[in-house]
């Protein structure tokens, strides 16, 4: 199972389509949304967020510390929060496990497992970039929601394929929802 974490920074029609994309490669996959993100995705995408979670296969409550997704016996097989807000990104990286995704995201790096971050925030502080710098460092794979232009992209689609295709190439999760360099 992929977990997909949503916070409430901009972009959440990245974790969306991953969702999306994970459902048609037939990958179990477990979802946790942030308050926050339940007002981005009400502000940004056509989507409800009752929409969002019938789109997973299992939904986790973002508060729920006794959720089986925040235990290393829960076998996930990787975690992909996008987009990470400044504030999980901070927590994370200093071990504050206070909400399901901050907690999931303590396990996955603790046990080992692929964790991909997909930041959206601009400009950066310093203290975001060390941040980065420390999941790094732990194991993490920092993705930020940074679209090539080499491919043409012709629509704004694109460009969250290409974003999603990324973050699935990490994940090692073979798919075609992109154009490749050739």
């Amino acid at each position: 199972m992929i977990v997909v974490g949503i916070t409430g920074a901009s972009g959440a029609i990245y974790g969306i389509r991953l969702i999306e994309v994970l459902k048609d490669l037939n990958i179990e996959t477990g979802l946790v949304i942030s308050d926050a993100a339940r007002i981005v995705i009400e502000s940004e995408t056509d989507y409800s967020v009752e929409q969002v979670i019938g789109l997973a296969d299992n939904y986790y409550n973002f508060n729920d510390l006794t959720a089986s997704i925040n235990s290393g016996s829960f076998k996930a097989d990787a975690l992909a929060i996008v987009p990470c807000s400044m504030k999980t990104l901070s927590s994370i990286a200093n071990g504050y496990g206070a909400n399901t995704i901050t907690r999931v995201a303590d396990v996955s790096l603790k046990e080992r497992r692929p964790t991909v971050i997909v930041p959206r925030e601009t400009p950066l502080r310093s203290i975001h970039l060390q941040n980065m710098l420390t999941l790094s460092q732990e194991g993490s794979i920092i993705l930020p929601a940074m679209p090539g232009f080499y491919s043409a992209h012709d629509t704004v689609d694109d460009q969250i394929n290409f974003i999603v295709g990324k973050i699935l190439d990490c994940l090692k999760i073979e798919n075609n929802i992109f154009k490749r360099w050739e």
